[in-house]
């Protein structure tokens, strides 16, 4: 089965329903990846309160909601805005809220566009600086996360199943110097180090 590529477009108040379940197929994915019982996944409310956030989020003026969509169905969704109360952040800082991605879209390149549009926000916001929380048993968020240079900051809120939640912090400007860094090694002829 071929899909189109992604589409990126501002979230909607009609797609709350098509993002709700997106981020409740994502999250019960990690989660059950990640070693929690069915039973510590999902609470009888848990629908209703993503529901609520999500509603928020599409609503808030200081919130950006993106969806990834495909064929007019949303398979995966990000939030982005100002740090959470409490976030000990710096002031040139940037939160991605939520990534989801639906999972059978997962390894597809979706995430990757949904990443790389927290981080047009960050630069068109003048933010040096991207923050978000990872589950530390989310092993593969970690990996997604890292391989676009993120890395812990030692923060850490508790999570289900009495597994932390990391906070992972982005500096554009490490970035930019490691892309410039292989820019200029790539123009001189030198080779880079493989990973």
């Amino acid at each position: 089965m071929t899909t189109s590529p992604s589409l990126m477009r501002p979230a909607r108040f009609g797609d709350l329903a098509a993002i709700v379940d997106v981020h409740t197929q994502a999250r019960a994915a990690y989660y059950q990846a990640g070693g929690l019982p069915g039973s510590e996944i999902d609470s009888p409310d848990g629908w209703a309160r993503r529901r609520a956030f999500w509603a928020h989020a599409v609503q808030s003026s200081a919130m950006t909601v993106l969806c990834a969509v495909e064929d007019t169905e949303v398979v995966g969704v990000a939030a982005m805005g100002p740090p959470k109360e409490g976030a000990q952040a710096a002031p040139a800082c940037g939160q991605l809220h939520r990534i989801h991605v639906r999972p059978d879209r997962w390894g597809r390149g979706v995430g990757g566009r949904l990443h790389a549009e927290f981080i047009r926000f960050l630069q068109e916001s003048a933010l040096g600086t991207g923050l978000l929380d990872a589950w530390e048993h989310n092993t593969r968020a970690l990996a997604f996360y890292t391989l676009r240079g993120w890395v812990p900051d030692g923060h850490r809120r508790p999570g289900p199943g009495g597994i932390d939640f990391l906070r992972l912090r982005l500096d554009l400007r490490d970035r930019a110097t490691a892309a410039s860094a292989a820019s200029a090694a790539a123009s001189s002829g030198a080779s880079l180090p493989q990973v």
